[in-house]
């Protein structure tokens, strides 16, 4: 079964012929994302901004980060309503709109990406553990590494999370409840140790502007989170609904816990003084309440606990989602019909992210970032602002989804509310498309070569800024200059773009200012992405390469795809070898079917209304060996009526 052909009211069937269990509320999926978010974002990343990038300022470095976010959150969230069988996130909206090839590669840095994140969680934990025992674990072998306790930690989670869904969502459930009350606890403890100077003569923004844009840079990875409530699309009991609801109040929720989180650290202790592995213990222990610096220790192991669920929840089902389709191992598909979780792949990727956290690093888990995520989202958007300027009949499963009739596009309808009644007349001056316009294939195709070229120059955008800030500071003429062209070129694909009519069906949910919203996104992220560090684009080449040899060895000979065009072929020739040693005076009544009138079965009665059949054309009449005759046969016996006595 090839997924992208799946009516979205089906349930998703593995190669075993399990489903997934439909168990996941709204509730279910803001603790996820919460919960993957929230953990190394409030813990981990507040603290090191705040000390060695933004000072204070880390709270508009949240606030930044969190708009960049929500950017391409609002795209996650479209796509989760158009394509409902989200098992593999990104990989399936990849897949449903841009091809097999592509979507490969998309779910193949997914993958990377869980697996760091579920090492790096794993290894943050034996930290912290290490840290409250005063490294009496690491003692017991007299050597950092390999980490026997991250990988038992781990091992642990992997079991948790394949013992099924609703057992790993309750356990995740639990943990987010102990945060939320350690966080509760913090916002009203630390009221009664802040201290205002810590913000007076310049130390809000002792770093500069500099200083809070590369801390923004830093802040986003702690809401990457919630492209985990995507890939649940399966498992949710109304993903139409659910899904970007819960996208959009995980990002509130966790910007509203960071920025607390950073007011109150950065007014009890000076930026210069805070402890950079673990700021909230120890915000509490410098002024001597020891009592809240436990109860924060326990607050940090369940945030850092769920986080690393949160980063191995997902892993197994891209990978099932990837095998279904046969790109990757076929017996990664299968689904436990005990636990109704795809239970080889939740082995698999949990066994390797405990091998990865026993041998690397925290620090070097930490360096290979979120470079795969951000390509990731980087697609979504791309593909958003392809889907709604293509006609009806060329976007997948648009007709099956759950429609709210058709009406002006949305960019549009803003407009008009915005500037009223002088809307019409910057409609004609811009070009803007009418309320009944349509996309035609044309339009589509015209979009279609638009958002590459923007692709391509918000690339050469972003590199220019970041490579070439020194002669822009600098104002030489020739870098000024190819600024300004860059800057305009983009503007005008994005207002050619504007041009173009968008399909007028509405979906549940839908996002906003397109294309301005999406194109917004991918510079964003296409700017983070270059601001990576040239070990993390030569480790995320290695692991490219691994998944080149793996797509052209084995899944594009052995995808659904492949199989299901192979069997086409197999089929149309067997027809053809068929219909070449077939008469075609047989496939329809000729005159020899019946006996002439003279033979001992002699005429037909008078008056029974029985005629001979008429006479099959031969073929040298024009009729085509294949299936004229029937054709003219079958126009014959609709003539006739053999009951008309």
């Amino acid at each position: 079964m090839r997924w992208h052909s799946t009516k979205p009211g089906q349930e998703r069937e593995s190669s075993h012929g399990t489903r997934l269990a439909r168990v996941l509320s709204t509730v279910d999926l803001v603790s996820l994302g919460v919960g993957s978010c929230v953990g190394t974002g409030m813990y981990v990343v507040s603290g090191l901004v705040a000390k060695e990038m933004a000072g204070p300022g880390v709270i508009v470095s949240f606030i930044i980060a969190a708009v960049a976010s929500i950017l391409s959150g609002v795209c996650y969230a479209e796509f989760g309503v158009r394509v409902p069988k989200t098992t593999g996130s990104a990989y399936t909206y990849s897949y449903v709109t841009v091809g097999e090839c592509v979507a490969f590669f998309i779910g193949w840095n997914l993958i990377l990406e869980y697996l760091i994140g579920t090492a790096a969680g794993a290894s943050a934990l034996s930290s912290m553990a290490d840290s409250l025992s005063q490294s009496q674990h690491q003692q017991l072998y007299d050597y950092s590494y390999p980490d026997l306790l991250a990988l038992l930690i781990a091992l642990l989670v992997t079991v948790i999370v394949a013992l099924g869904v609703k057992n790993s969502v309750g356990f995740n459930n639990v943990l987010n409840v102990i945060n939320l009350i350690v966080w509760v606890f913090m916002m009203i403890a630390g009221l009664f140790f802040v201290n205002g100077e810590n913000w007076d003569e310049g130390r809000f923004l002792p770093f500069g502007w500099s200083g809070v844009m590369q801390g923004a840079a830093t802040c986003f990875y702690a809401f990457i989170g919630f492209d985990i409530i995507a890939t649940t699309g399966e498992e949710a009991k109304s993903p139409n609904t659910s899904i970007p609801y819960a996208i959009t109040a995980s990002l509130i929720t966790c910007l509203t816990a960071y920025v607390s989180v950073s007011v109150i650290l950065t007014l009890m202790v000076p930026y210069n003084e805070i402890d950079a592995d673990a700021p909230l213990m120890e915000m509490f222990a410098m002024h001597g309440c020891m009592f809240a610096k436990y109860i924060v220790a326990v607050g940090s192991i369940a945030g850092l606990t769920v986080s690393l669920l949160g980063s191995l929840f997902p892993m197994p089902r891209v990978i099932y989602a990837m095998a279904g389709d046969g790109l990757l191992f076929k017996f990664l598909a299968h689904v436990s019909s005990y636990t109704e979780t795809p239970a080889v792949a939740c082995v698999v990727s949990g066994f390797l992210a405990a091998l990865l956290s026993l041998l690397v690093s925290l620090r070097d888990l930490i360096e290979m970032m979120s470079i795969g995520t951000l390509l990731a989202y980087t697609l979504v958007s791309l593909c958003v602002l392809l889907l709604r300027y293509q006609p009806e009949g060329d976007i997948p499963w648009l007709c099956e989804l759950p429609l709210r009739g058709e009406s002006e596009g949305g960019m549009s309808r803003r407009l008009k509310k915005l500037i009223g009644p002088r809307y019409y007349t910057l409609r004609i001056r811009l070009g803007l498309p009418g309320k009944m316009d349509r996309p035609t294939p044309a339009t589509g195709k015209t979009v279609t070569v638009c958002v590459l070229l923007l692709f391509i120059f918000i690339f050469a955008f972003c590199s220019f800024i970041i490579f070439g800030a020194s002669s822009i500071g600098e104002g030489r003429w020739w870098a000024l200059l190819l600024l300004i062209f860059l800057i305009i070129v983009i503007a005008l694909l994005v207002v050619i773009i504007l041009q173009q009519p968008e399909n007028p069906k509405r979906l549940p949910y839908m996002a906003p200012c397109v294309p301005f919203v999406p194109a917004s996104a991918m510079l964003v992220n296409i700017y983070l992405m270059l601001k990576l560090s040239a070990i993390t684009w030569i480790r995320f080449s290695i692991w490219c390469l691994v998944g080149v040899l793996i797509y052209f060895g084995y899944g594009m000979w052995n995808s659904t795809l492949e199989i299901t065009a192979r069997e086409n072929e197999v089929h149309a020739s067997t027809y053809q070898r068929y219909d070449q040693g077939v008469d075609e005076g047989f496939c329809g009544f000729d005159d020899d079917f019946y006996p002439p009138t003279t033979d001992s079965w002699g005429a037909p009665e008078a008056g029974s209304g029985l005629t001979p059949p008429p006479q099959a054309k031969p073929e040298s009449e024009g009729i085509s060996s294949k299936g004229g005759g029937r054709t003219v046969a079958n126009h014959g016996l609709a003539e006739e009526d053999p009951m008309d006595f």
